[in-house]
């Protein structure tokens, strides 16, 4: 066993044996549908601490010829499938992380020989009969062992498109750019390979390197297909820890969630497993996905000048969803022509979800929101917009005194600052000044807008989950009163929601006069 060929399954069982650990072999199967068939070139695009390298590891595991992976995988989902016993440790494996290799080097040189010369001296000693030069490419070193053998190779390239998040300069990409088309472009050792399996956080780039690597199927945030489930933690994964380490799964899923995916007529609530795995661990709900990254992914981007984005962000913040093009962005670094382009990135940042059948992106759960707020906290043009979310807590608790005018005046503000004028008078709009304007209300309510109630929707819920805080309904009229919005309330029960809620009711009555551009509050506290 070496470290690039033919790896141990020692990285496979650290995680088996960790406190905490979901079972994911499955991809395995999905993997194993597509070996040695056109499909084999597999590009696989996640956020970072999204598991990819946890997924090499175990396809490294799985396949490897010299890995005693066998008793792991008995225990595992995978050694159901009727496939398992097939290509169990069938192939040889070359296993490579990019970022570390680049991570090593001086950052200033080409990274191709670095890499190449350790797996070709593993080679050399493990196919020692296959005549392999210390001059050999590695797609000659390839060649030569399937001419000799026979034997097919899974290739695994971590972290494979480090160098085009890093930016570096043509004198170090190039040459890789070069080995990447010399490897899978090479229709000679094509048939050595059973499976190809990239992974990154980008997808493949679209200007340079896509017409090297067009052969590659690719399964991204945007489009996951068959491997949607695999994305991240599912919510039947999240709701087994949660029970396992008697952790509350509602705030989990306030914590974490928001990563909707769709495939095959089917909807998946996709969880952050790094956030997720440490809340299990440290048995407490905060940021911790964040902490891996810098709020500057963020800061850059969004402080763009495209037409638009400023409104967009702070619409998001407040809970709305905004239409994106994700087709156009070239998946680099550098070529951002629109706020399309930018959204699509953050999407595969995981700093936004995207809802492909509606085809809108937004931010995902309260985690990620809190790294937007910090994202703008600096910025002199959301300024404003920041004003607004410091005194949201405030507001929360002039809401609960009853004091109508302190709401009125703040939801005046929010929605001004909110909305650009194209959907100052949308309903989503004033749903999302709400939302906007309370952002402190997350830390002890879960708002959901549009719930079913009694014989209709009510228009804004805050259901608590925290003790000894009230309820409230909002129902948002426009150019009526505040008694029509009271009215509807009585009228169409909307207090039945609320039947296993034991506390006291807030309606909360808002109505926005278009001609005038303020808003009225009437509010009545409903005593159950």
């Amino acid at each position: 066993m070496g470290i690039y060929v033919n790896p141990s399954e020692v990285l496979l069982n650290r995680a088996v044996n960790s406190r905490v650990y979901v079972d994911k072999s499955m991809i395995l199967h999905e993997l194993n549908r597509v070996l040695n068939t056109e499909d084999c070139f597999v590009c696989v695009a996640r956020p970072r601490r999204f598991g990819k390298s946890m997924a090499g590891n175990m396809i490294a595991a799985y396949y490897g010829k010299k890995a005693n992976s066998r008793p792991i995988f008995e225990k595992l989902k995978i050694a159901q499938a009727p496939d398992f016993e097939t290509y169990l440790n069938a192939f040889h494996v070359i296993k490579i992380d990019i970022n570390g290799i680049y991570s090593n080097s001086n950052h200033n040189e080409d990274i191709v020989p670095l890499f190449t010369d350790r797996v070709r001296r593993e080679l050399k000693r493990e196919f020692s009969d296959c005549d392999l030069e210390d001059s050999d490419t590695l797609p000659d070193c390839i060649a030569k062992v399937f001419s000799n053998r026979g034997e097919q190779f899974v290739v695994i390239l971590d972290e494979y498109d480090v160098l085009v998040r890093e930016k570096v300069k043509s004198s170090i990409f190039d040459p890789y750019l070069s080995f990447l088309n010399g490897m899978f472009k090479n229709a000679d050792i094509a048939p050595a390979f059973a499976l190809v399996y990239l992974t990154g956080v980008l997808p493949i780039v679209r200007d340079k390197i896509q017409s090297k690597l067009n052969l590659f199927r690719e399964y991204t945030m945007t489009e996951a297909k068959q491997l949607t489930e695999y994305v991240g933690f599912t919510e039947k994964e999240t709701q087994s820890l949660c029970e396992q380490y008697d952790m509350d799964f509602e705030e989990c899923r306030r914590w974490y969630n928001g990563y909707q995916m769709n495939y095959h007529n089917k909807s998946f609530n996709i969880y952050n497993p790094q956030s997720v795995v440490q809340a299990m661990v440290n048995r407490e709900y905060e940021d911790y996905w964040p902490k891996t990254g810098s709020y500057e992914s963020i800061k850059i981007y969004i402080s763009m000048n495209f037409e638009g984005i400023k409104d967009d962000v702070k619409a998001m913040i407040g809970g709305e969803h905004i239409d994106v093009n994700v087709k156009k962005y070239l998946n680099t670094m550098t070529d951002f022509h629109s706020k399309d382009d930018v959204y699509t990135y953050l999407i595969h940042l995981g700093y936004l979800a995207y809802d492909r059948l509606e085809k809108q992106c937004y931010i995902p759960n309260n985690e990620i929101r809190s790294e937007w707020i910090n994202a703008i906290e600096d910025d002199k043009s959301y300024a404003e917009a920041i004003r607004i979310v410091n005194h949201s807590k405030i507001l929360l608790d002039k809401t609960v005194e009853g004091d109508a005018q302190a709401v009125a005046e703040a939801l005046s503000a929010a929605h001004e600052q909110l909305m650009s004028r194209q959907r100052y008078n949308h309903e989503a709009g004033l749903q999302s000044a709400i939302r906007f304007a309370y952002f402190y209300a997350t830390s002890r309510y879960t708002i959901i807008s549009e719930l079913p109630a009694g014989k209709g929707y009510a228009d804004v819920v805050f259901i608590p989950y925290v003790p000894n805080v009230p309820a409230m309904i909002v129902e948002l009229k426009r150019n009526k009163t505040t008694g029509a919005a009271l009215a509807q309330i009585e009228r169409k029960e909307y207090f039945h929601v609320m039947d296993k809620y034991q506390g006291d009711l807030l309606l909360v009555a808002v109505n926005y006069d278009e001609k005038t551009n303020t808003h009225a509050c009437e509010i009545r506290r409903f005593v159950k």
